[in-house]
């Protein structure tokens, strides 16, 4: 029976209790977090580690990243992310915006019914197509986990910047998250995969028991005192998780805001509460 043919049913039908000597592989978006879609991580990490022309262009391209994500491969629609988001970079600044701004925004978005699971195995695995420099630090330090086994990115030794692009085998998505956890594990495979699309199941049908995370924007949030360490609140460019949405209307704004904030400091006006928080980054 194929992968992409087995039925694995709801995490709700899972027995958590009992788990505290087993291994589990998860998905992140979608699975350990509430929303499937990595566009606000990606944006982040363009602004923080890049600056805002690198997070206009990332908005700008996100059509055509939906319908090379929808309609041609989910790979290329991740390859593109990357791409625009990562190109030109030093690894040390996206190391460093992975570390110190990305946490706050992930741990705002960890999904209870998985968080449960996932944090009553004794050895934790994730199994992402999201880079592993930009998740690893959250996974490691907020959600206790062992491993990130995740794309790579390439990184030119000698400037030290992103090129971009990523290292062989690529951006990994179904058959490749199977590989890598056969590569990972060998013959002693995981006894938990939970997962919230199709292209999971290559991964999941390794695992002892597999269980599907259905899509639901209004699931539990886990109370950021329960996950691993504490959240510690850097300053950043951005204060709301920037979906497409919030980004869009950022950008819009910042002309206006910039202005006011000419007009305050030439004219030596003291900003009052009501205005402060149009006129500040």
């Amino acid at each position: 029976m194929s992968a992409r043919s087995r039925y694995f049913p709801p995490i709700s039908h899972c027995n958590v209790s009992g788990r505290d000597s087993q291994t589990i592989a998860a998905d992140l978006d979608g699975t350990l977090l509430i929303s499937r879609s990595s566009f606000p991580y990606f944006m982040l990490i363009a602004i923080e580690a890049g600056s805002f022309l690198r997070g206009l262009a990332l908005l700008l391209a996100s059509p055509v990243i939906l319908v090379a994500y929808k309609f041609v491969s989910e790979s290329l629609g991740i390859q593109l992310l990357i791409f625009i988001s990562f190109a030109g970079l030093k690894i040390r600044e996206i190391e460093l915006a992975s570390r110190a701004v990305l946490p706050r925004f992930y741990a705002a978005d960890v999904r209870s019914e998985s968080w449960n699971l996932f944090s009553n195995c004794r050895n934790k695995i994730v199994v992402t197509a999201n880079p592993t420099v930009m998740v690893e630090p959250f996974v490691k330090d907020f959600l206790g986990g062992d491993k990130v086994l995740g794309t790579e990115i390439e990184v030119n030794p000698r400037t030290g910047r992103s090129t971009g692009f990523v290292k062989n085998p690529g951006v990994l998505v179904g058959p490749l998250k199977r590989s890598a956890i056969l590569k990972e594990f060998d013959d002693n495979l995981p006894d938990l995969g939970i997962g919230d699309r199709e292209s999971d199941h290559d991964f999941m049908e390794l695992c002892t028991e597999g269980y599907m995370v259905p899509p639901d924007p209004s699931a539990t949030q886990v109370p950021q005192e329960c996950l691993r360490s504490p959240i510690i609140i850097h300053s950043g460019c951005l204060l709301l998780r920037p979906t497409p949405r919030n980004a869009l209307l950022t950008f819009l704004w910042l002309p206006f805001g910039f202005i006011l904030h000419l007009i305050q400091v030439y004219f030596n006006l003291p900003p009052s509460n009501g205005i402060i928080r149009y006129t500040s980054g």
